[in-house]
């Protein structure tokens, strides 16, 4: 059965399975993953600098936590079934001017290989009662206009949508249900 966790390296091998599925469907997660290739991956191949790299992710959440200049601080949670990765979803723990018209308090990304299964809207659905535990209710969650697969999934999720904005769809879901 799929599970939200805390990343953990122990997913190395099926994380860099999904990293080359994303990188042959030129699917870049929004642009996160190829910042992680640039700053994470050469140090992937081996399990030490796979570890560095979750300790990395994992240390964003905290208010005075390592992460790119001018992000907020984030908590991800890696969607997993047995050992297989199979995506991830992130909540950013407030929003800030970009994030308010853009890009919302939620993101999140399935493998290409594992689409059409359900997985984005058990993501979204397991992710709000720790968004609501960070004191978030609602969330904002975007989506681009092209996308109906997220829209889709942020609609039967709960979201009530508000307005577009440059070409983002914008919702807001409550997280105390």
């Amino acid at each position: 059965m799929p599970e939200l966790i805390l990343p953990d390296a122990r997913f190395r091998v099926s994380f860099l399975d999904a990293v080359h599925e994303h990188i042959a469907v030129d699917d870049f997660f929004g642009g996160t993953l190829a910042r992680e290739l640039r700053e994470h991956g050469s140090a992937w191949q081996r399990p030490e600098g796979f570890e560095r790299y979750v300790e990395a992710v994992r240390q964003e959440e905290a208010e005075d936590g390592r992460r790119p200049e001018g992000f907020v601080p984030n908590t991800w949670y890696w969607y997993v079934d047995g050992d297989t990765y199979l995506g991830r979803i992130q909540v950013r723990h407030r929003l800030t001017p970009w994030l308010l018209d853009y890009g919302g308090h939620i993101g999140y990304g399935v493998r290409p290989g594992a689409r059409r299964r359900g997985h984005a809207t058990a993501m979204l659905r397991d992710v709000l009662p720790y968004a609501r535990a960070l004191g978030l209710d609602p969330v904002l969650v975007t989506c681009d206009v092209a996308n109906i697969a997220s829209r889709k999934v942020i609609e039967s999720g709960g979201g009530e949508f508000e307005d577009e904005r440059d070409g983002k769809l914008r919702y807001w879901i409550r997280t105390g249900r």
